[in-house]
C-alpha cells in the first residue's frame, strides 16, 4: 500500500517528527490509518537503517512499551535457548525479514542484520510485532506472540479501532 500524503501527515502525527524513508505501508487499522510503515533501507541521507517494519501507531507502541517495561524480553530470551524447534521458526523470521529488506534495495552496512535481535535474542518487541504485522501471523513467533499479550490484556486490538483514543482525528 504506498504511502499517501495522508498517511505521511498521519505518520508524521504519530511519531511526532516528520516520517524518514517511507516507502509503503505494511499494515493499516481498521479505520485506514498507518500501524506499520515499511523504510528503505538506507534513508535519504545515506543513513543505514536495518528497521524495515517500523511501528507507529500510538497505542500499540504503547501497549508494547508495557511489555518491555515488564521484562516480557527476558522470559523470551530464556524460552528461545531453551527451546530448538522455537530457535528454528526465529531463525526462519530473520531470513523472512532479510528477504522483505532485500526487495527494497542491498546495504552492505546493514547485510545480515535483521530487527530485534533476531535471530539469537530478543531484543526489541516493537520491531518483532512490527514485523508479525506485516509478515502475517505464523512468520515471527515472537513478534505474533507480544500481539497476542496485547489483546489478552486489552493493551491493544487489531479488530479494533483505537486512534480516536490517542488524540488522532476521526
Amino acid at each position: 500500500m504506498p504511502v499517501t500524503d495522508a498517511d505521511r501527515k498521519t505518520l508524521a502525527h504519530q511519531l511526532g517528527r516528520v516520517p524518514r524513508g517511507a516507502v509503503d505501508i505494511a499494515t493499516r487499522c481498521t479505520c485506514g490509518r498507518p500501524l506499520v510503515v515499511v523504510t528503505a533501507p538506507r534513508l535519504d541521507d545515506g543513513t543505514p537503517f536495518p528497521t524495515t517494519f517500523y511501528l507507529t501507531h500510538p497505542a500499540i507502541v504503547k501497549g508494547i512499551s508495557t511489555l518491555e517495561a515488564r521484562g516480557v524480553m527476558h522470559e523470551m530470551n530464556e524460552e528461545l535457548h531453551a527451546n530448538s524447534e522455537l530457535a528454528a521458526a526465529y531463525q526462519r523470521a530473520h531470513e523472512s525479514y532479510l528477504a522483505a529488506r532485500a526487495e527494497l534495495g542491498e546495504v552492505e552496512e546493514i547485510e545480515g542484520i535483521s530487527a530485534g535481535g533476531m535471530p539469537t535474542r530478543v531484543k526489541c518487541l516493537h520491531a518483532l510485532a512490527g514485523h508479525a504485522l506485516a509478515a502475517g501471523e505464523g512468520v515471527n513467533p515472537f513478534g505474533d506472540r507480544a500481539l497476542e499479550m496485547l489483546r489478552a490484556e486489552g493493551l491493544w486490538d487489531p479488530d479494533v479501532c483505537s486512534c480516536e483514543d490517542e488524540g488522532e482525528d476521526a
